[in-house]
């Protein structure tokens, strides 16, 4: 693939982040302004749940998605605020929940609490509100332990699989990116998986692309079974396509 080859194919996989302690009215604006541009749409708009609202009328009339996270970003919170929060995302217009397993309950051996965690959240999703749901894959001691936490998660209802909330210091790898393919493939019906935690680079994008190819097939990855979970790709794309240098040094999610 050249690289525009592979910024057109990624520009409309990107779910456009901003997750930090920082944002406010303002900065919201200015993430859902960037995510129509003159090469196309992105897939989403992820934001903080309070700013869903905003976002949904600010993106009104366009083919843009929003989402939202949820017990983000420790997978920690108590379920019943988990699917208040839920519930409050989906009332205020969310397209789609990015739900934080578990993890830390599900690798000290509490799976069952862990799943229907998952469970209970696309209850209240429904058939029509993909939940996906973040591994945070940078904490587990081996991908054979991922793999089964992906399963879990599969078996529970989620309909995509994400890496990491670009929290922690190991975000997406391409070993955990091949994990969350492979139980794609293997599974019953149709699953996704987003690539999140470090993807800045036209670079990065090439290289997940290629892994979901090989894995999927060239003409899996699309909007509905794969995305990328950033906030500085969307620059390097947009260098790509209108063939100038990428700036050094962007932030990612």
């Amino acid at each position: 693939m050249t690289d525009t080859d592979v910024a057109r194919r990624a520009l409309p996989l990107v779910d456009l982040t901003s997750l930090n302690d920082a944002d406010d009215a303002a900065s919201t604006a200015a993430l859902c302004a960037r995510a129509v541009t003159k090469f196309g749409p992105v897939a989403a708009v992820c934001v903080w749940p309070r700013f869903v609202a905003q976002a949904k009328a600010a993106l009104a009339g366009t083919k843009v998605r929003i989402a939202t996270v949820v017990n983000f970003p420790t997978g920690s919170e108590p379920r019943p605020d988990v699917l208040v929060a839920v519930r409050k995302a989906l009332a205020d217009g969310a397209d789609e929940i990015d739900l934080v397993f578990p993890y830390v309950e599900w690798l000290r051996g509490e799976k069952v609490k862990a799943a229907t965690m998952v469970a209970a959240a696309k209850a209240i999703c429904g058939p029509k509100v993909p939940l996906k749901v973040i591994l945070e894959s940078g904490h587990y001691t081996d991908m054979a332990r991922l793999a089964a936490a992906c399963a879990e998660v599969i078996d529970a209802g989620g309909d995509m699989l994400k890496t990491s909330t670009g929290k922690i210091a190991t975000g997406a790898t391409p070993e955990a990116a091949r994990t969350l393919l492979e139980a794609s493939r293997k599974a019953p019906r149709e699953i996704g998986v987003k690539i999140s935690g470090g993807v800045r680079t036209l670079a990065d994008a090439r290289a997940y692309l290629e892994i979901a190819d090989r894995i999927r097939g060239a003409s899996w990855p699309r909007p509905d079974t794969f995305r990328f979970g950033a906030s500085g790709l969307l620059d390097a794309l947009l260098a790509a396509l209108e063939g100038r240098p990428a700036e050094a040094g962007k932030p990612g999610y």
